[in-house]
């Protein structure tokens, strides 16, 4: 019998607030190092926490949108370890213990992989304060550490060890992030850590106990994640096959040879000495606070998808790809209410803008061009100001330089050429110099036709109607009828 491969998935989360954890400093991403901190966050002595109301919110909207059972009481916690990029020598956490839960616990978040549905469980939701970071420099024996991320919200989510599989963990992730982003908890980039993944994995014999696990840190983008992961299970499938054991440590993640490696033997609970902060009262979650939370939660990726299939009446796979990013969503809706052709729209931003955003590695975001000068440009191929070959021209200057899809069209003379006379004289120029094709459609051949529609358009410089083209050739040629 095969191994299955067994892995359960640590994911800490950056909540979308203006100030830390536990004091008023920014959050800003990008300042010079250290400007963002006071006495609460480098743990100076005497300096006291205060609970940051909106990250406790925002945690508790985390954990309604993964259907979890949020604890009428939930404490915080003080875990001890020393570590440069920790200034207190703790970090202030929550733990899962009977007499002092997390903000909540068991919930669960639904993924596809190969058209099937899986349903992973979330084992907890807590709250605590980040780290600093550590900046190692290329040359010199030196480390940096910067204070700035010290004490930014974070969000732990624990799943149980439900996946099987590296595409499963990268397909959860994905939804997670997605789902995060559509509730406004966390922007969820990776690139800027605010979302940070870290993995158990282990194997194990179909029917058997759980094996050893190994914990892989360090990777910091969802395709590292599953790359990471399928490393990993191969190197400890080959350990089981020689007969040998598989070590419980911690590994990293090298992005640039493509393997883990392993940095330290992996810590138990007991070996980080949890005790509840003294300086931190319960927080107290009333009915009546949760059901304002819940209020308050925007609309989520699936109803959105359900949504505009329903309203729009496009297909589950279009949807499915609109609905990816909240963005993307919202610029499509916008580009509805400017024009309402959804389909024609969706199939734009499904095709070249996505086709560009995905060459230059951008954002929806940062796209040049408005959902309203999309709506335009769909406009101009409908009402016949241009053909559907020069729209794709268009398009592509107007995501390279944002000028609306009118300008362009008029300061290059782009306008479709729909007059019959123009266009006979040019008809009668393609059959004149195309005998063989000619003959070919007279002999019932429709492929020809399409060449010498396409030799007028060339003619023409794109800027002929198609329609037209292809009407004045028939009636030429004497096939109106067939």
């Amino acid at each position: 019998m095969d191994y299955e491969t067994v892995i359960g998935l640590e994911i800490h989360v950056q909540l979308l607030t203006q100030s830390k954890m536990f004091c008023g400093c920014s959050t800003r991403f990008g300042a010079p190092p250290n400007t963002q901190t006071c006495p609460v966050c480098l743990g100076l002595p005497g300096a006291l926490p205060v609970i940051n109301r909106r990250a406790v919110e925002l945690g508790l909207r985390a954990a309604l949108v993964l259907h979890c059972t949020v604890h009428p009481t939930s404490q915080f916690h003080r875990k001890n370890y020393y570590y440069p990029d920790l200034p207190k020598n703790y970090q202030i956490s929550q733990y899962q213990y009977l007499e002092h839960p997390p903000l909540a616990t068991d919930g669960y978040l639904e993924i596809e992989v190969d058209g099937q549905r899986r349903r992973v469980g979330i084992r907890r939701v807590h709250l605590e304060e980040d780290t600093g970071k550590l900046v190692h420099p290329e040359e010199g024996n030196v480390s940096w550490v910067d204070y700035n991320r010290s004490g930014v919200p974070l969000m732990e989510i624990v799943t149980y060890p439900d996946l099987r599989s590296p595409q499963e963990a990268r397909a959860f992730l994905l939804k997670l992030r997605q789902v995060l982003q559509y509730a406004e908890v966390s922007t969820g980039r990776m690139e800027e850590g605010t979302l940070r993944c870290d993995a158990n994995v282990s194997l194990r014999r179909p029917g058997e106990p759980l094996g050893v696990r190994t914990e892989v840190k360090n990777m910091n983008s969802i395709r590292s994640v599953e790359r990471a992961l399928a490393y990993e299970v191969a190197r400890q499938r080959e350990l089981l096959e020689r007969g040998e054991a598989v070590v419980q440590e911690t590994r990293h993640w090298d992005e640039r040879r493509g393997v883990t490696f392993a940095s330290r033997s992996k810590e138990e609970a007991e070996d980080y000495r949890y005790f509840p902060e003294p300086d931190l009262v319960p927080v107290e979650v009333t009915p009546e606070w949760l059901e304002e939370v819940r209020r308050g939660v925007p609309e989520l990726p699936d109803a959105r998808r359900d949504r505009i299939m329903a309203q729009y009446a496009l297909g589950r796979y279009d949807a499915e790809l609109l609905v990816q990013t909240r963005a993307t969503a919202d610029f499509f809706e916008a580009a509805v209410a400017a024009h309402p052709s959804p389909k024609a729209i969706a199939n734009w931003m499904l095709g070249e803008v996505s086709a560009y955003l995905n060459e230059h590695n951008l954002e929806i975001e940062q796209l040049r061009i408005t959902p309203a000068q999309l709506a335009e440009l769909v406009r101009l191929v409908e009402d016949g100001t241009i053909s559907g070959r020069i729209a794709k021209d268009v398009i592509a200057e107007m995501l390279q330089t944002g000028d609306s899809p009118r300008s362009i069209v008029d300061r290059q003379g782009l306008v479709q050429i729909s007059d019959e006379a123009a266009l006979r004289e040019t008809v009668e120029a393609v059959i004149q110099d195309n005998p063989g094709p000619v003959r070919d459609v007279l002999a019932g051949k429709e492929k020809a036709v399409a060449f010498l529609v396409g030799q007028v358009m060339r003619r023409t410089q794109g800027r002929a109607n198609p329609a037209l083209v292809q009407r004045l050739l028939r009636e030429r040629l004497g096939l109106l009828g067939g």
